[in-house]
């Protein structure tokens, strides 16, 4: 026979698994341009350096 593990269960004795929420939060996903002007940085720079190389 298995258990399941819950975490917030009210049964659970251990101290730390009483002082966890329940509910689940949901943080808001804020979209970050910095990564993709990183990617079209690097992706440029390595294309001038190979260029720059074959000529």
């Amino acid at each position: 026979m298995q258990r399941t593990l819950s975490l917030a269960a009210p049964s659970a004795r251990h101290p730390f698994r009483r002082s966890v929420v329940t509910g689940r939060v949901e943080r808001a996903r804020v979209r970050d341009e910095g990564d993709i002007r990183l990617f079209a940085l690097s992706f440029t720079a390595f294309f001038v350096c190979f260029y720059t190389f074959i000529f």
